[in-house]
């Protein structure tokens, strides 16, 4: 239980370091370059097309001097970017919506998608190959935050297999974002809900075993996406459109490379994995078509979220997509 312990806190402050990242090998000084503080809602393998344009110096390439900070939550990464502690926030486009619902003037828009599916998994105690979500009926799961993009999708899940979250099962979302998988290790519960590398983390050590993918059993959802405020993209669209371009070229990568090649560039991002367990993830997330071709963020998709934000009553009102996406950046970024 201490190795595991040690290898979750390790991943989460590791991860949670702010540092400038850049990237090696590029031209330009950092004088040169335009500074924009980049607020991400994990630090995951699941965001592999970011961190190969960082590594690749795709950023630098573009004339950004990129520092990325973990916020550990899309709540968090919101605040951040809101009060100007971030220009850019990445994280679940719900958070966009909650925040132009409460009436916010200077609200956040998102201008480029990176997941198309949710990069979850559900991990329980021991092998289930002939595994059914109706498994779940009963049992106590460790969840995440009500409102949140992996909570809502677990119920979304749930709910399409004729589950009801709130009677048939018991779900702990009490323990903080991050810290699940090393509250698995030593509690009673018979499930929980993990992003990677923590799924794999809790196989190595024998702790669990993934029996479902979240990804492939919802659907094509968009997961995870960039915004920034509305004042920010109007006096900065040069910065945006540079940072767009270098996302773009990661995503390029990582859709055209192996997964150990990908797991080789990346690997300076998550320096307490071996290259080996980071292409078994990446290699799990490419088979499940994770990444998109490109970063536009379509209408049908943002309705899509909307939905599923309907049904775990977490909205009222739906909000135009023309208020809250804008695809200009990155449609010039895909040619």
């Amino acid at each position: 239980m201490r190795k595991v312990l040690h290898f979750f806190l390790t991943a989460i402050f590791t991860g949670a370091a702010i540092v400038s990242l850049t990237g090696c090998g590029s031209k330009g000084k950092p004088s040169d370059l335009t500074p924009v503080t980049l607020n991400e809602v994990a630090h995951s393998i699941f965001y592999a097309p970011q961190y190969a344009a960082i590594e690749l110096g795709y950023f630098k390439d573009e004339g950004i001097d990129l520092t990325l900070v973990n916020g550990a939550g899309a709540d968090k990464v919101m605040t951040a970017l809101i009060s100007g502690d971030a220009d850019i926030g990445f994280m679940g486009s719900e958070a966009s919506i909650y925040t132009y619902a409460n009436g916010s003037d200077d609200y956040a828009v998102n201008f480029a998608q990176l997941t198309q599916r949710a990069g979850n998994f559900l991990v329980g105690r021991s092998s289930q190959p002939s595994f059914k979500w109706a498994d779940l009926k009963g049992k106590k799961v460790l969840g995440g935050r009500a409102g949140g993009m992996p909570q809502m999708v677990f119920e979304y899940i749930l709910k399409k297999n004729g589950i009801d979250p709130a009677t048939d099962l018991a779900i702990d979302q009490s323990i903080q974002f991050g810290l699940t998988a090393a509250a698995f290790t030593s509690n009673d519960a018979d499930y929980t809900v993990e992003f990677e590398p923590f799924a794999t983390g809790l196989e190595k050590e024998g702790s669990g075993v993934v029996v479902a993918s979240l990804g492939v059993d919802s659907g094509y959802v968009p997961y995870t996406a960039y915004s920034a405020k509305k004042s920010y993209l109007k006096k900065n669209p040069e910065t945006v459109q540079k940072f767009t371009n270098a996302i773009q070229k990661g995503m390029e990568f990582v859709n055209t490379h192996s997964s150990d090649e990908i797991a080789k560039v990346i690997q300076p991002q998550f320096k307490e994995t071996d290259v080996k367990t980071i292409a078994a993830i990446v290699d799990r997330y490419k088979s499940q078509d994770s990444w998109k071709k490109d970063t536009v963020f379509e209408k049908d998709s943002f309705e899509l979220l909307e939905n599923i934000l309907e049904e775990a009553g977490q909205i009222k009102a739906r909000v135009p997509y023309e208020e809250l996406v804008t695809t200009e950046f990155s449609e010039k970024a895909a040619k």
